[in-house]
């Protein structure tokens, strides 16, 4: 399964543009948000800044533009590698290329959050997306659609709390614990994603979902934009993380082509 994707990846990035690659440009979407101001991090994390250093004409008549920014490894949409959560596991630049590519398995859970903004995606959730679209293919990329990203403008709203700055009292959706148990036992998928600032739910004091896909050399990608734009199944998944030698994680630009 890994070699029919590697080889769909491979046709995408050595062409010259969508349409040398045959691939409509109605069918990308992009599931990164912006950073900038509005940039949402982990309460503990450093937040994005963005800092103009060369603006405007030079003396020699051309234009010249250049600036600084810097940010935690864990802010805006990002990927959390292997090593985030478990120990001697794979760092950003470590993780195989061809994981970073995959069928992107979408189950949507709006509804069940719009009553709960703390559920979790359980086992019986996953099982009714296999009823209806089959077994979760090797390789795969499980994304749990949340509806969250509407709040991504309003910081305390996104991280369900009045004091955002604390994250003792931050309330989002995540994986359930048993989720993580099944998926890193019994389906070979390379990562999961969400449009939540966190895999784990926010009152999670353990992290536990993190120490299961972690620990089991799965990846993660949070604050995931525009997932209602994807279909439950047959989208392929691009995720591809800045390269940081030994990273924990790191901003990733994520595109999916639809079916």
């Amino acid at each position: 399964m890994h070699l029919i994707w590697t080889i769909t990846a491979g046709a995408f990035l050595v062409c010259a543009g969508t349409a040398a690659a045959g691939i409509d440009e109605s069918k990308l979407v992009d599931l990164t948000h912006p950073f900038d101001e509005h940039t949402i991090a982990w309460p503990t994390n450093k937040p994005f800044t963005w800092e103009k250093k060369a603006w405007g004409t030079t003396e020699g008549g051309y234009w010249y533009a250049s600036g600084d920014f810097a940010m935690s490894e864990h802010g805006g949409t990002h990927m959390d590698a292997p090593i985030h959560f478990g120990k001697d596991r794979l760092p950003l630049d470590a993780i195989p290329i061809q994981e970073l590519v995959g069928p992107a398995v979408v189950i949507d859970v709006t509804k069940a959050v719009e009553q709960d903004r703390d559920y979790r995606l359980t086992v019986a959730d996953i099982a009714g997306w296999e009823r209806r679209h089959g077994r979760i293919p090797d390789g795969a990329i499980v994304l749990m659609r949340t509806g969250w990203g509407k709040y991504w403008l309003d910081k305390k709203k996104y991280l369900g709390s009045d004091t955002p700055q604390d994250a003792t009292t931050l309330h989002v959706p995540g994986f359930s614990r048993e989720a993580a148990e099944f998926l890193s036992r019994e389906r070979k998928i390379d990562g999961v994603g969400l449009d939540t600032p966190s895999m784990d739910y926010g009152p999670s004091r353990d992290f536990i979902v993190h120490r299961i896909l972690n620990g089991a050399d799965i990846y993660g990608l949070e604050n995931i934009a525009h997932l209602d734009r994807l279909p439950p199944a047959g989208a392929t998944l691009i995720a591809l993380p800045i390269k940081i030698a030994g990273g924990t994680g790191g901003p990733v630009r994520i595109i999916a082509i639809l079916p």
